[in-house]
């Protein structure tokens, strides 16, 4: 029996400003989504592992929110931003290994919340901080917006990358965005439009800041020969890893200069056999355009320290030589964690983009950032079966 791991169904709900769902009634919904996809009987599910946001709501009761009895894998897998990759890498092992046969992997979220007066959105993920952190704060870092401000900053004064270099990925993104019908922003928008933007935590303007979203994605993982018989084409799982850089904020850290796709990425790329040159599409981790600039770095697609002037040279975007976001990302199209960058690479190895379906799609780099670089996972997804 072919027991190599492949996602075989893939479920995404309504996305961006929507409102009175919580996040568990997301999550519950992107399963189910998943498993009719996949041509499933949702009872046909044996493995079931969960991943919320900033709410914190989606957990083991998930099981039973869907009536699920009797799963032989059932997890919370927490790595931040980086625990879609994470949670099907668990996955595929608990497939490789027999001890589960159907695995869902979902993340759900839902911080937003209707205004009842004036219209409009409200984030609920705020909190008061005391002690140490309300020090920080009291400095100006008290958010992950200030703390990736910190990395960028580094990272120009190091090898000189500017604000203008971040615009063109926020550019080329958008643009992938607009043949995006799931996209929340599809209007495009000039480097102008980007250089004008309001200020966030310099260097980043609005436009260099992921989106918040209310929603849920959830794939399945199963085998080969399982998946031969279902509705979707299988999108093979070739390689995976992981990195935990540790980082502390002393003068020999690495923090704003490396992340840990210099890590995770070789060891996804050796499983699979392959080599960066072979990357056909690549999804990255973007919650800040710097953070997809230097994932770019460090997986090897240009030198380190190069990131700035190989973004500006118009490589990115529909129209360039590498196909980068194709969905538009965090930045463009919706913010579902990890779940962004993968969901939209299982729809690119299925050859189901539509307008935004790359020329090539042999070979997908998936990657997922967790903390602020602290966390990093990479998969290696393919239509074909090594």
């Amino acid at each position: 029996m072919n027991r190599a791991p492949v996602i075989a169904g893939l479920g995404i709900t309504e996305m961006g400003k929507v409102y009175g769902r919580s996040a568990p009634e997301f999550a519950a919904d992107a399963v189910r989504r998943a498993a009719a996809d996949a041509g499933l009987d949702l009872h046909q599910v044996d493995g079931l592992l969960t991943n919320t946001g900033i709410t914190g709501d989606v957990g083991l009761s998930l099981q039973r929110d869907l009536g699920l009895r009797h799963l032989r894998l059932l997890s919370e897998v927490q790595g931040y931003g980086s625990s879609a990759g994470a949670m099907v890498q668990y996955a595929a092992m608990a497939v490789s290994s027999g001890m589960a046969d159907v695995v869902a992997c979902v993340f759900a979220d839902a911080p937003l919340k209707d205004r009842s007066m004036g219209g409009g959105a409200a984030y609920a993920g705020a909190r008061t901080l005391t002690g140490w952190q309300g020090m920080a704060a009291a400095s100006g870092i008290y958010s992950a917006n200030s703390m990736y401000a910190l990395a960028a900053r580094r990272h120009m004064a190091t090898y000189g990358t500017t604000s203008e270099q971040l615009g063109h990925i926020a550019v080329a993104q958008r643009a992938w965005a607009g043949r995006n019908p799931l996209a929340q922003l599809r209007t495009p928008i000039t480097l102008e439009d980007h250089q004008s933007s309001r200020w966030i935590a310099e260097p980043f303007h609005l436009l260099d800041c992921c989106l918040v979203s209310n929603g849920g994605v959830a794939v399945i993982v199963t085998s080969a020969d399982r998946a031969a018989d279902l509705a979707q084409p299988a999108v093979h799982i070739r390689g995976w890893g992981q990195a935990h850089p540790g980082y502390v904020m002393g003068k020999d850290s690495e923090f704003g200069l490396v992340s840990g796709a210099a890590l995770s990425g070789p060891t996804a790329l050796k499983m699979a056999g392959i080599t960066i040159a072979d990357i056909d599409v690549a999804e990255l981790y973007d919650c800040y355009t710097y953070t997809a600039l230097i994932s770019l770095e460090d997986y090897g697609f240009c030198a380190k320290g190069e990131g700035g002037p190989f973004v500006a040279s118009g490589v990115l975007g529909p129209e360039g030589s590498l196909a980068v976001n194709t969905g538009g990302g965090q930045l463009s199209s919706y913010y579902m964690w990890g779940m962004t960058p993968l969901s939209e690479a299982v729809i690119q190895a299925r050859g189901q983009g539509g307008d935004r379906q790359a020329p090539r799609n042999d070979m997908v780099l998936v990657s997922g950032n967790g903390g602020v670089l602290d966390h990093h996972s990479t998969l290696i997804l393919s239509p074909h079966a090594r």
